[in-house]
């Protein structure tokens, strides 16, 4: 009898275990739905809504759903990629059969980018320092910054772009180069929509 009664407590303890577990799990994998469904909703606020979401849905865990936090992980994978292209850039000043104005363009582009970086960067440190629900004037002035720099960003993007404008300057050169700076300008482009959907919430 004190067997049977054992079993049945050691069952039962079981059985409580395994629904604890299982209710962890699906209120886990809810949390995580609702996570990546702000995302999606914040990101067609943007220019690029398919990307954004790309770039930015397997940071949900983290991003949670802080609109602050979701444009502050927009800025660090812009300013990734924008490291990521200026490397590119770089290497192409030895590329095959490059004219003399190429050179210059692919030269500047690098200086551009450069100075992408340096803005992206600025841009992250001084968003990280708002809070959500602040709206002091130190927050509209450190928000301004944001702004400024990223858009800043933005025009160093396009100008290394309008470096290689005219048909003199069409080529593989040019395609392999505008690709990697336009998904950069995206990226920037997004992460702005996204700073500016934070700033409307205060």
């Amino acid at each position: 009898m004190a067997r049977r009664i054992e079993l049945s407590l050691i069952l039962f303890v079981l059985f409580l275990s395994t629904a604890a577990i299982t209710m962890a799990r699906n209120l886990g994998e809810e949390a995580s739905g609702g996570d990546t469904e702000f995302i999606k909703a914040s990101c067609e606020t943007t220019s690029y809504p398919e990307r954004c979401f790309q770039s930015l849905s397997s940071y949900a865990s983290e991003i949670k759903q802080q609109p602050r936090k979701l444009a502050e992980t927009a800025l660090a994978v812009s300013m990734a990629r924008a490291k990521s292209a200026k490397t590119y850039v770089s290497g192409m000043t030895d590329y095959n059969g490059i004219t003399k104005r190429q050179h210059e363009a692919v030269e500047d582009c690098v200086e551009e980018m450069g100075d992408t970086v340096d803005r992206l960067s600025k841009s992250l440190k001084e968003l990280k320092h708002l809070e959500e629900g602040d709206s002091g004037e130190d927050f509209w002035f450190c928000l301004s910054n944001v702004r400024t720099w990223t858009s800043a960003a933005l025009t160093d993007e396009t100008t290394c772009l309008d470096g290689f404008g005219g048909k003199a300057m069409d080529g593989e050169l040019k395609s392999l180069i505008r690709t990697h700076i336009v998904s950069v300008a995206e990226e920037t482009s997004n992460a702005l929509a996204l700073i500016n959907d934070f700033a409307s919430k205060h």
